[in-house]
């Protein structure tokens, strides 16, 4: 792979040079095989930007659970900036409730937490034809117990630094960038 120099010219592409499809045409694209599912998010600016990450991924839905923000809400739309129009979400009042549909939907449910026999996601791939049900959950006590229980697997993100844990909003990014539809 050849690198510019600093010499050579990189203009920022305009918005419309990006190609980028309308909500509408989003919501008519082949499925990813790919949900979120929110655990009690407390943050709606985290909520809309799980939404940014999910729409520039092509996540199919998020399943919004028990205390997170749901649209229509002004905080959530700052950050997701129209994601939650081109997303499909659902809101359930209790998370099992939405993972037990899942299951039973055909979704192998992975939490993304630090768990026991968690599997390091650089040591995880997406089978192909597989759908897949990501958790990820409140931003002071992480997915709970319960669902972590109820997941067919744990999957962790590696980190080398001294804090231990990541803004739940940028840990989506990061795991739904894995999971994007190249598979």
């Amino acid at each position: 792979m050849k690198f510019a120099t600093k010499y050579m010219e990189h203009r920022k592409l305009l918005n419309i040079e990006l190609g980028r499809v309308s909500a509408e045409e989003y919501k008519n694209l082949p499925e990813s095989g790919t949900v979120v599912v929110l655990d009690n998010i407390r943050s709606a600016h985290n909520v809309g930007s799980v939404f940014r990450s999910a729409d520039s991924f092509k996540a199919d839905k998020i399943y919004l659970c028990g205390i997170c923000a749901t649209p229509p809400s002004a905080e959530l739309h700052k950050s997701a900036l129209g994601a939650e129009f081109s997303v499909e979400w659902e809101h359930y009042g209790e998370t099992m409730d939405a993972i037990k549909r899942l299951h039973a939907g055909g979704y192998t449910i992975l939490s993304v937490e630090q768990a026991v026999d968690s599997v390091m996601l650089d040591n995880f791939a997406p089978e192909p034809g597989k759908r897949y049900a990501l958790v990820f959950g409140n931003e002071v006590d992480g997915v709970s117990q319960e669902v972590v229980d109820a997941s067919d697997a744990v999957l962790e993100i590696p980190q080398f630094g001294t804090k231990h844990s990541l803004n739940i909003s940028v840990a989506a990014g990061i795991v739904l960038w894995h999971f994007r539809p190249h598979r």
